[in-house]
């Protein structure tokens, strides 16, 4: 379990449709993990490793922490859709470091250049296959950082939740599209697994048992919390019954 005083957590939303990318750090090692790494590869690159360029839009650090004290241990995907997960093999390659996946998105994966086209889109490489599974239940050990895996699918099959929990501070949780900030994840889009019902399945038995005070970290949009969007959210909250409020969600 990582220290409060340890955790810097960033935000870099990147590409066109603005996704989400989060940079982990744990600064009393060094070791950083950077979850849904799908787009400007670059800029990610550049801030990581040299304290260079745009930085990140939002960072849990009062100050940027110097670059130059990290080194990127892993890579982790909630889910394949190609804004997550597009340029995953252009920071593989340069980092050198494995990419974990839930095999239910292994089909997703091989389509993001596909996908990408038809949003009309620049050329993505070859998509990336992962060196690693995520299974719900199973925790993930990469350098200091300790990441929990919930299943959680609905959004795609293979989308996952990932649980950070921090000594002294809220725990963090990596959603990416499973759920945002008033809203939830599109269940209509082609070749994913869609599916409403299975969602607010997931969010429900999965989400909904963790603290309040969780730090929701959507794919897309503001933070929020646990406990908030337990309250308010209107298509999986309290008010919207035991099996939701069926509606087409929000982002992609």
């Amino acid at each position: 379990m990582v220290r409060a005083e340890d955790l810097v957590v960033e935000t870099f939303f990147v590409g066109p449709l603005q996704m989400r990318c989060s940079v982990v750090c744990d600064t009393s090692t060094g070791d950083t993990v950077v979850i849904d790494a799908g787009d400007e590869p670059g800029r990610l690159i550049a801030w990581n490793d040299h304290g260079e360029g745009a930085g990140p839009n939002w960072s849990s650090a009062p100050g940027p922490v110097h670059a130059g004290e990290r080194t990127v241990v892993a890579l982790l995907n909630t889910h394949a859709h190609f804004d997550h997960s597009g340029h995953i093999p252009t920071v593989r390659e340069h980092w050198g470091v494995e990419w974990w996946l839930h095999p239910d998105d292994t089909f997703l994966q091989t389509l993001a250049q596909q996908s990408a086209a038809r949003w009309g889109l620049p050329p993505l490489p070859e998509p990336a296959v992962a060196d690693h599974d995520l299974g719900h239940g199973e925790t993930v050990h990469v350098g200091s950082l300790t990441f929990e895996v919930l299943h959680t699918p609905g959004h795609t099959l293979g989308g996952v939740c990932l649980l950070l929990r921090v000594d002294g501070a809220a725990d963090h949780l990596f959603v990416g599209d499973t759920l945002f900030a008033g809203s939830v994840g599109r269940t209509d889009l082609p070749n994913t697994g869609g599916d409403f019902q299975l969602l607010a399945n997931s969010i429900h038995t999965h989400l909904w048992p963790l603290d309040g005070d969780t730090v929701v970290h959507p794919g897309h949009g503001p933070l929020t919390t646990i406990g908030h969007e337990r309250e308010t959210n209107p298509f999986v909250g309290v008010g919207a019954g035991e099996h939701g409020t069926y509606g087409r969600g929000k982002y992609a």
